[in-house]
């Protein structure tokens, strides 16, 4: 064949190397041509749970794993997690936040997990997620037009990349001030069915997104049967006549994002309410059909928890934090680099540290935001380095698996999702994206 092909991790590299958008525009498409050519497919998981939310199948929960940093090697471990357990319903998912601080666009994120597919030698459908697309409250009282344009900007060039997956969180503008639990969720409602009828008109021919809602931000109180039936009247009523609605619903149940941190630097305890989480799990499926209730912060749990819930009937379970940690504090991550990162954390992120936290709470807190100006470092360690770090987290992700009982559906997952070959065409208008869908070759 004359000159030999470069390798895909070559390519993966020179992608997250190069700032230039045109330029990474280019291997991104390069990295989606070799995958669909290896029956590789970006997918949408929304009929494989609405099939869940008509009970024909249960018993396992679903992981979404965000991917903040080492995101090559750590997807290539899930796709081997996977193989080994005969798993074919898990998400790799990053939120709109996480796009920023980890300096990871919606085209480089696809691009990364498309090669570890590539790489592992996987086939059939995956799962990118956009995890919280969510409101800012403030900026949405201020100037509520500027800041749903700014999220379906978001939107459209995140299913431009290939995230047929999203999860619309506007639970930030539930307003409990008022006593009437429909007018506390009606913003959230009106915002979510305006979101939602955005995808549908942009998704791409022959695929339906999937979308999340959800009631209760996480971290403030608990959801209830009555939230989430006001949610979905209000929502059903707004969304048009005729359009396909979400497919799961995330609720809260007691945690936090990451934990909540002692002084000493350790987490602590979680009293996760397991009976809210069957409860509106049962109700979403049985009352509107929903593939079921998500369960958000979970990764900093104790181990024992993880069997509970797919016996607690969770559709899917969000994973983020406890694999930065590992990353960061596994022995051989180079502690030269670390320094680095905590030293730029006190200068960089001196205005988020609270009056009285210990250096041990402030640096657990604040380190997320050193991964996206160290994304290079990280990424330029040894190869063997980052292969033994990922090989610890691979246990990590093997042990979830089972626990979550997310084995032995691969069959299932083929069953119900489709596999279409999308050919992106160029905007015609601000946030709009023509896509053309073609059958699975």
């Amino acid at each position: 064949m004359g000159r030999k092909a470069l390798s895909i991790d070559k390519i993966v590299k020179d992608l997250i190397f190069n700032d230039a958008v045109a330029a990474k525009k280019a291997l991104a498409k390069k990295i989606l041509g070799l995958a669909y050519k290896k029956g590789i497919y970006p997918a949408s998981i929304h009929d494989f749970y609405m099939a869940a939310g008509r009970q024909e199948f249960s018993g396992f929960t679903v992981p979404a794993i965000n991917l903040r940093s080492m995101s090559y090697d750590l997807a290539r471990a899930i796709f081997r997690v996977a193989a080994k357990n005969n798993c074919g319903a898990f998400i790799f998912e990053i939120a709109k936040s996480e796009m920023g601080y980890t300096a990871q666009a919606p085209v480089e994120f696809v691009s990364v997990v498309l090669g570890a597919a590539i790489k592992e030698g996987y086939k059939g459908p995956v799962f990118i997620q956009a995890d919280h697309v969510q409101v800012n409250a403030k900026k949405f009282q201020e100037d509520p037009d500027k800041e749903l344009q700014a999220l379906q900007d978001l939107i459209a060039d995140a299913i431009s990349a290939g995230f047929y997956n999203i999860d619309i969180d506007s639970s930030t503008l539930v307003d409990l001030s008022k006593t009437d639990i429909k007018k506390q969720q009606k913003n959230n409602y009106e915002v979510c069915a305006k979101l939602t009828q955005f995808i549908r008109r942009i998704e791409p021919k022959g695929i339906t997104v999937s979308v999340g809602g959800e009631i209760g931000e996480v971290g403030h109180q608990n959801s209830t049967p009555e939230d989430l039936r006001a949610f979905m009247g209000g929502y059903r009523e707004k969304l048009r006549k005729g359009l396909t609605g979400i497919s799961k619903i995330s609720i809260q149940t007691g945690t936090s994002h990451g934990g909540v941190v002692k002084a000493d630097g350790s987490i602590a305890e979680v009293k996760l309410d397991f009976g809210t989480l069957k409860t509106l799990s049962g109700i979403a499926q049985k009352e509107f059909g929903l593939g079921g209730a998500v369960q958000h912060g979970a990764s900093t749990l104790p181990e024992d928890m993880f069997h509970k819930f797919p016996e607690h009937n969770t559709i899917e379970v969000h994973l983020a934090t406890g694999f930065q940690n590992m990353m960061l504090e596994s022995q051989n991550f180079p502690a030269d680099l670390k320094k680095k990162m905590y030293d730029w954390l006190i200068v960089n992120a001196a205005s988020e540290r609270k009056q009285g936290e210990s250096d041990e709470q402030f640096f657990y807190k604040a380190r997320k935001k050193a991964l996206g100006p160290f994304k290079k470092d990280i990424m330029g360690l040894p190869e063997d380095t980052r292969a033994k770090i990922a090989a610890e987290i691979e246990s990590k992700f093997d042990f979830l698996f089972k626990q979550l009982s997310s084995v032995n559906n691969r069959e299932l997952a083929n069953k119900y999702v489709t596999l279409k070959r999308v050919i992106v065409r160029p905007r015609k208008a601000a946030n709009e994206v023509v896509h053309d869908g073609e059958g699975a070759d």
